[in-house]
């Protein structure tokens, strides 16, 4: 066996994790334009690229004794090619909604094989192999981030065959033809259960008898949220206020992979439970002043601070998890990392998304002089340059100019509709016709209403989610203050039979 390969074909296998998280959240305002979408429905999108991580580290995780690491990870390979050809050559909602699916059941395979698979080829260095492992999960981001960027800035054009949109989403075949090949003919470990000896009904007692088990499967729903919920929604919500969002998701991801490769070594000697206290109270800061971010400046300081406050949330969890309770084994880790992302996905991005949809339309709501001057304005100026489109563009022009007509029919006899107003600006911009005055109506769309009340919107959606940081505080505070007590924090071995063995404290924060 050979365990430095397993371990570069683990990172490698997280790369392309990483960058589907990245690319994701870096197209998520292109699909809202290109489809039509609310905030809501890309939501959803976003959503699906987390919580289906959550069907397959559920069903494979607690399997994957039986089933072998080896063939897990083939099927995260087949999962990330098909996922990402679905989305590529996505119609409409539904196939972007599949595609991103099936990309987070890739997803929470490689987390269901290799999380188990770090911890057993180095049984006495988890909490610290853990985090140098999931440093590339930041580092996938940034190298998605980054290339995602560089490709905005090389003018790409859709006449090559492919939209720049597409071609991002391409970007995440590259890791996984990687990590393939570099898993392709290797011996893999059985578990460190396994070899302990621990039946796998003591594996289930291990994790669902133990109360602390519990507190950190509840304390995981609301870390990840703080850290996967908000990231999933960066790019989206800064660009629309004008600002390089990609770029800023880059630079927390970028921090969080240097933070966990440079200070993993000398973090996971400290305690566990004194680093996830300090790490609460600098994520929660973080967030409340990124959703005050109005600035360039002011959202990569308060950026910075949210990096570091959930730089090592999820490494330093389940590590905790497998040092505490180890007997819980695969199926402990494949819960907390099943828990985390089920939340993000199915709770926490899409109502995100609400909120941000709420607040948006109340801004333009209150703009309301403003949003009904440029949608009379689209509707009278667009059918006109219409004429010199030509078919199938020219009926998508008059489709958009319906959808104005129709907010404007509506807006005079009460109020502005909800969602209805917001996607036919989005309509009107994505269809724009040919000619100066249609590209300045854009403009006023973009930078002075859509693109203002989609970023205030976005911002609230942060506000709303910082709170969550304070119960957090607390629990990992008595948990940290139990341990001080004890006299220190302690980790918990497993030797051969299902007795757990304490070995000697480890150094205090």
């Amino acid at each position: 066996m050979n365990r430095q390969r397993l371990f570069v074909g683990s990172c490698f296998a997280l790369v392309a994790t990483s960058v589907c998280f990245g690319v994701v959240g870096a197209i998520m305002a292109t699909l809202k334009e290109q489809f039509v979408l609310s905030n809501e429905q890309v939501g959803w999108i976003g959503g699906a690229a987390l919580w289906g991580f959550t069907i397959s580290i559920f069903v494979l995780g607690p399997l994957c004794d039986v089933l072998g690491m080896r063939n897990l990870l083939r099927f995260a390979v087949l999962c990330h090619a098909l996922g990402t050809l679905l989305m590529i050559f996505a119609t409409g909602f539904w196939t972007l909604f599949f595609g991103a699916l099936i990309l987070a059941l890739g997803n929470g395979t490689v987390e269901a094989a290799c999380n188990p698979l770090v911890a057993t080829v180095y049984p006495d260095q988890k909490t610290k192999k853990l985090n140098q492992f999931h440093v590339w999960f930041p580092g996938g981001i940034l190298i998605g981030g980054v290339a995602s960027f560089l490709l905005d800035k090389m003018g790409w054009s859709a006449d090559a065959g492919f939209a720049l949109w597409q071609l991002k989403l391409a970007l995440i075949l590259v890791p996984t033809v990687v990590y393939g090949i570099v898993f392709a003919g290797q011996k893999f470990p059985a578990t460190e259960r396994v070899q302990s000896g621990v039946s796998f009904g003591g594996m289930v007692e291990g994790a669902l008898a133990r109360p602390l088990f519990l507190i950190l499967l509840a304390c995981m729903a609301i870390t990840a949220s703080l850290e996967l919920g908000p990231n999933r929604w960066v790019p989206a919500v800064l660009e629309a206020g004008g600002m390089p969002g990609i770029l800023v998701l880059a630079w927390i991801s970028g921090l969080m992979a240097v933070l966990r490769f440079f200070a993993g070594p000398v973090v996971h000697r400290l305690s566990p439970t004194g680093i996830l206290v300090a790490s609460a109270i600098l994520s929660g800061i973080g967030l409340y002043w990124l959703s005050f971010a109005e600035t360039i400046g002011m959202a990569f300081l308060s950026a910075t601070v949210f990096a570091v406050g959930v730089c090592y949330f999820w490494p330093t969890m389940l590590g905790v998890t497998s040092e505490r309770v180890p007997k819980s084994g695969a199926l402990g880790l494949a819960l907390m990392g099943g828990m985390g992302m089920l939340i993000v996905g199915m709770v926490t991005a899409p109502q995100m998304g609400r909120i941000a949809d709420r607040y948006l339309h109340g801004q333009l709501v209150q703009e309301r002089a403003e949003t009904v001057a440029v949608l009379e304005k689209v509707a009278e100026t667009y059918p006109v340059l219409a004429e010199n489109a030509q078919q199938p563009f020219k009926g998508e022009i008059l489709g958009a100019v319906d959808d104005v007509k129709n907010v404007l029919t509506q807006a005079q006899t009460g109020e502005l509709p909800e969602g209805s107003t917001a996607n036919a600006l989005r309509s009107a911009v994505k269809n724009v016709p040919p000619g100066e005055a249609a590209a300045a109506i854009t403009e006023t769309i973009n930078k002075k209403v859509l693109g203002p009340a989609d970023n205030y919107g976005g911002r609230m959606s942060f506000r709303y989610v910082a709170p969550f940081s304070i119960v957090i505080i607390i629990v990992f505070g008595v948990l940290y203050l139990r341990d001080r007590a004890a006299g220190g924090y302690k980790a918990e071995t497993l030797t051969t039979g299902e007795e757990p063995k304490t070995p000697e404290k480890t150094e205090e924060t």
